[in-house]
């Protein structure tokens, strides 16, 4: 096998999987009136998605190694969240915007930590994804302390909180992966 198909598929995977996050972001913000059980359902087949591209781009060994450093543990969680939401949504109605708020809040921070790191590797757009990352960061925070008045306010904020995250990976993909041709992983030999 190519040594950077591995690497192609992890970033079409994010890519594809940032922009379906900024689309449910756009229905959710247009139509917060949507039922909340096939919500959960929807929303748990992405994470399940996500966090499957995760665990691949973890596994990619990536040139720069800066996108994927955190998300082995991280897309296992996320593929479990999954499965739990999409398995049993009734359950999770009252706690999606929670479980999100924290995966986002979560995302957001390990994203920070790449900024640092992207800024110290050379990448001259670390900025940027410092500042998608803080504003991620702070509607992951707002949709865990959920201080709105209503259900369609809630899911409005949920849904600019999908697009923020959706936009932030968009960006870390383009930014921080590069795929070269002659590209090879690391050996395992000392």
């Amino acid at each position: 096998m190519h040594p950077t198909k591995p690497i192609w598929a992890a970033k079409t995977g994010y890519i594809i999987m940032s922009l379906l996050l900024c689309t449910l972001g756009i229905v959710l913000i247009l139509h917060p009136e949507v039922s909340a059980k096939a919500l959960c359902i929807l929303i748990g087949v992405m994470l399940i998605c996500y966090g499957i591209f995760k665990v691949i781009g973890y596994l990619s060994k990536d040139l720069f190694r800066l996108a994927f450093q955190f998300d082995l543990a991280f897309g296992l969680l996320v593929v479990v969240v999954g499965l739990i939401m999409a398995l049993h949504p009734t359950h999770m109605i009252t706690l999606v915007n929670f479980v999100l708020g924290i995966i986002i809040l979560a995302d957001g921070l390990f994203k920070v930590q790449i900024a640092i790191d992207s800024k110290k590797f050379g990448i001259r757009k670390w900025w940027l994804i410092t500042v998608l990352a803080i504003i991620t960061v702070t509607f992951g925070i707002l949709l865990v302390i959920d201080p709105f008045s209503s259900s369609n306010l809630l899911m409005i904020m949920l849904g600019i909180s999908l697009l923020a995250e959706g936009f932030l990976n968009f960006c870390v993909m383009l930014l921080t992966v590069k795929i070269i041709k002659n590209q090879y992983p690391e050996s395992n030999t000392n």
